[in-house]
C-alpha cells in the first residue's frame, strides 16, 4: 500500500464502532509491510529478527522497537523535510530529544478526538477548560500541547481558556474561572500535566481556599512529574484534588501517552490505584519480558509493548522502558522499569542499533 492509501485506511477504520480482530490484524499486517519498504533501519531490525512481511502472518509478531531508539535514529517513512509536524520529547537540558514525524496530522488528530471524546467528554459536546499548559503556538514541537490545543478547540466552549502568564500559572484567571463555575452550576473541566495540578494544589493551600466544582465537573492529568514539581503518591494526589476542588475521584481521568505513539490510552476514574488502562480499538498493548520478548502470564508484571496503528509513518510496534501488569479490561500501569526489565530494555536497545546501522 502506498502511503496515501494508509491514510484513508486509517481515516476510515478509526472512527469505527465495532472492529473484528481480523480487520485490526489485516491493517496491522499492511502498515509493518509500508513500514519494512520504506523505513530502512526498522527494515534492518526486523530482518535481523527474521521477521518479513511474507513471515509475519500476526501482529502480535511484528517486531518492536525500543522507544529510546527515537533519540538516536531518524525514523519516519516519509522525506523529514516535507511533514506536517516534528514531535520531541520533553528531555531535560543538554540531553539528546526523540522525534517523532508525522507526514500529515490527519491521523493522529483523528485518533485524539475519537477517542477523547468517548473516554473523557462522557456524552457532552462541550465543556468549559481551563488548559494548564501552554497551547502550541508556545510549544510548536510538544504533542502534549497540541493534544491540549486540539481538546480545547474541539470540545472547549467558547469562553475555555489556557490559564498561564508570563509567570507561569494565571491564578488570579483560573479562580475566577473556578468561582464562576462554582456560582453558575455548569460543569467545569480542569486540564494539563500532572504536575501542574501539584502547583495549584500548593497555590490554594498557600491562599486557604477550596472550591466545590459542580456536579459533571472533571479533570484530566497526563504524565508524571519530571522534576517540575514535588512527587506526590497517586492516591495522595487524587485525593488532595477532589478535597480542593469537589471533583470526585471516579471524575478524575489519567492519560497516558507518549510522544513516540499517535494515539492515548485513558482509565475511568481513580477510585482505586494503580487504575486500569485501555486504548481504542485501533492500539494493542502486550506486556512481555525484554530479555526474550516473550508475553508474561496476565498479572504478571513485564514491559509494556503497544501496536499503534495510527503511528502509520515510522514504527507502530513499540517496546516502552514502562513497567505494568496484564489485567481485565487492560492493564495497569507501574512506573519505569528496574532492574532485570531494566537492562533486557537497554539489551534490546543496543541490539536495535546493531541492526539499524548495519553491524554484525
Amino acid at each position: 500500500m502506498t502511503e496515501a492509501a494508509i491514510i484513508d485506511a486509517l481515516l476510515t477504520f478509526l472512527p469505527q464502532q465495532n472492529t473484528a480482530e481480523d480487520d485490526f490484524n489485516r491493517l496491522a499486517l499492511a502498515i509493518f509491510a509500508y513500514q519494512f519498504e520504506h523505513n530502512s533501519s526498522y527494515r534492518r531490525f526486523a530482518l535481523q529478527r527474521g521477521r518479513t512481511p511474507f513471515t509475519v502472518k500476526h501482529w502480535r509478531a511484528i517486531p518492536a522497537i525500543p522507544i529510546t531508539a527515537f533519540k538516536d535514529l531518524t525514523l519516519s517513512c516519509h522525506d523529514i523535510e516535507d511533514v506536517e509536524a516534528v514531535f520531541m520529547t520533553s528531555g531535560t537540558t543538554g540531553t539528546v530529544k526523540g522525534r517523532s514525524y508525522h507526514p500529515t496530522l490527519d491521523v493522529w488528530k483523528c485518533s485524539m478526538t475519537q477517542n477523547f471524546r468517548q473516554r473523557f467528554m462522557a456524552g457532552r459536546e462541550r465543556i468549559r477548560m481551563g488548559i494548564l499548559f501552554p497551547d502550541n503556538t508556545t510549544l510548536p514541537n510538544s504533542s502534549l500541547a497540541h493534544y491540549l490545543t486540539l481538546a480545547k478547540h474541539t470540545f472547549g466552549t467558547a469562553d475555555s481558556a489556557v490559564m498561564l502568564n508570563d509567570n507561569g500559572l494565571d491564578w488570579d484567571r483560573l479562580f475566577a474561572a473556578l468561582e464562576q463555575a462554582e456560582a453558575s452550576g455548569e460543569p467545569y473541566a480542569l486540564l494539563g500535566a500532572s504536575y501542574s495540578f501539584v502547583h495549584l494544589l500548593d497555590e490554594l493551600q498557600r491562599q486557604g481556599r477550596r472550591f466545590a466544582l459542580p456536579e459533571g465537573s472533571r479533570i484530566l492529568d497526563t504524565g508524571g512529574f519530571k522534576g517540575q514539581s514535588r512527587e506526590i503518591e497517586a492516591d495522595d494526589f487524587y485525593n488532595a484534588l477532589t478535597h480542593a476542588l469537589g471533583v470526585p475521584r471516579e471524575q478524575c481521568i489519567n492519560m497516558y501517552g507518549m510522544t513516540e505513539l499517535s494515539s492515548q490510552f485513558y482509565d475511568n476514574g481513580n477510585v482505586e490505584c494503580p487504575s486500569v488502562k485501555s486504548g481504542p480499538h485501533w492500539i494493542r498493548t502486550r506486556v512481555v519480558n525484554p530479555l526474550t520478548g516473550e508475553e508474561v502470564p496476565e498479572g504478571e508484571i513485564g514491559v509494556l509493548v503497544h501496536h499503534d496503528l495510527a503511528h502509520f509513518n515510522s514504527a507502530s510496534a513499540l517496546l516502552t522502558e514502562d513497567a505494568g501488569v496484564a489485567v481485565e479490561g487492560g492493564f495497569q500501569l507501574l512506573g519505569r522499569v528496574t532492574g532485570a526489565d531494566a537492562k533486557g530494555c537497554s539489551l534490546a536497545m543496543a541490539e536495535f542499533l546493531a541492526a539499524a546501522q548495519g553491524a554484525q
